[in-house]
């Protein structure tokens, strides 16, 4: 007897594998599968620290790896203080210290005896003299010899009332007049034609172009001049990068506030501005830095042509923010708002390198610098590109004429900052 083809037939479900179960299930898992790893790496650093396998390979004759960097050298009333820190990996002890070749006697706040990362200050009773050049050295107690400079010397400022005001009133001189000058070429900027703007434009493209590169030069020889345990260009090149991203940030949120809010009387030229404004204060931070830092460490020889060379600098900055601006109204509050953030800044970067500098610190401020005026730049250009392509406004003869002008303001005024 034949089966009926047509009979239904029961058919066993097909035996789904088994996953098994989950390996983290619930709140206490997760945190258990996280920290496992950093408990065995903690582990593992233990076992490497304790038992020294680089030691070992070096053996009890080799000779310990010593790298001391001057931080500080502060000329006083008493003579100097010296601070120095070992960025080398193993311990240092300092023994004897000489200045312009003549060994004197010291005393040291944090002793001397210094471990990796660790730092003291050597206050050394020297009679220096006002104007002359110095050479302080620092001697180990293995005999490796460390040697500092001072080409002009002349008297450290102290955290006072004075002090801070006088930093303050060059930062008004450097940063905020001088760009609140360039603003007042508003009312001209408003009045040009297209081919004007363009060369306008253009002329604020390369004020921004060199202020980035000639930046970029002082931070990378900035960073490279810091401890290597502090990686400075590892440190500049992040944090240029967070700044630009930040920047970014801020601009997509201002355009996404002005367009809830329905662009009540501003457009797209006001955030424009407020980034530009933003990105030249945060820019001008890393400035007023470098000129506090400059008469702090007694290398400002020639102070009042450092102040003029940056007041002449700055004033162009206040023409790059106004240019964003020349085809929309802007009222005079607008103005000093703009005035206000872009040159401000200047001001807190003399206080900090003035009287609490730092060459990390140094660093830090000028990659915020770097990658604020970038973020800037990478702005405009894209304002340009959305009415026409950039290789055709660059092809333009009010570009070119621009950008050579803003290449030549920027390194005719530069010459007498740098």
């Amino acid at each position: 007897m034949t089966p009926d083809p047509a009979a239904s037939v029961a058919v066993a479900p097909a035996a789904t594998p088994d996953r098994g179960t989950p390996m983290i299930s619930g709140a206490p898992g997760l945190w258990m599968a996280a920290l496992l790893p950093l408990l065995m790496l903690g582990a593992l650093l233990a076992v490497i620290v304790r038992s020294g396998p680089a030691d070992a390979l070096r053996g009890d004759g080799y000779p310990p790896v010593e790298l001391l960097t001057f931080q500080r050298v502060a000329l006083t009333a008493d003579g100097m203080a010296v601070t120095v820190l070992n960025d080398g990996p193993d311990r240092v002890t300092i023994a004897q210290v000489a200045v312009d070749d003549a060994l004197w006697g010291f005393t040291a706040d944090n002793g001397t005896g210094l471990s990796h990362l660790q730092r003291t200050t050597l206050r050394i009773p020297y009679p220096w003299v006002t104007g002359d050049a110095h050479v302080v050295k620092v001697m180990t107690s293995t005999g490796v010899t460390f040697e500092h400079e001072i080409p002009v010397a002349v008297l450290t400022p102290e955290p006072s009332v004075r002090f801070a005001a006088i930093f303050v009133l060059i930062g008004l001189y450097v940063g905020v007049i001088p760009v609140a000058i360039g603003l007042l070429w508003y009312p001209l900027l408003s009045r040009l034609k297209p081919r004007g703007l363009d060369f306008i434009l253009a002329l604020t493209i390369g004020l921004l172009l060199f202020l980035l590169v000639d930046a970029s030069h002082e931070g990378f020889e900035t960073a490279l001049g810091t401890p290597g345990s502090y990686q400075g260009p590892a440190l500049l090149t992040f944090g240029a990068l967070g700044a630009y991203l930040a920047l970014e940030a801020f601009g997509r949120w201002l355009r996404a506030r002005r367009h809830a809010a329905g662009s009540p009387g501003r457009g797209s030229g006001w955030v424009l501005a407020l980034l530009m404004a933003t990105g030249i204060g945060l820019h001008n931070l890393g400035e007023g830095l470098a000129i506090g830092a400059a008469f702090a460490l007694g290398e400002a020889a020639l102070g009042t042509l450092l102040i003029v060379g940056f007041t002449l600098h700055n004033t162009t900055e206040g023409l790059a923010i106004v240019a964003t601006l020349a085809k929309e109204r802007a009222k005079v509050l607008d103005l000093v708002v703009l005035g206000i953030i872009g040159g401000a800044p200047t001001i807190a970067g003399a206080l900090v390198g003035g009287l609490v500098y730092s060459p990390v610190m140094s660093v830090l401020f000028l990659a915020i610098g770097i990658g604020a005026i970038a973020q800037v730049v990478v702005q405009i250009s894209s304002q340009v590109a959305g009415q026409r392509s950039v290789r055709e406004f660059m092809a333009s003869r009010p570009a070119l004429a621009g950008l050579s002008l803003g290449f030549g303001i920027m390194y005719a005024t530069g010459m007498m900052v740098g």
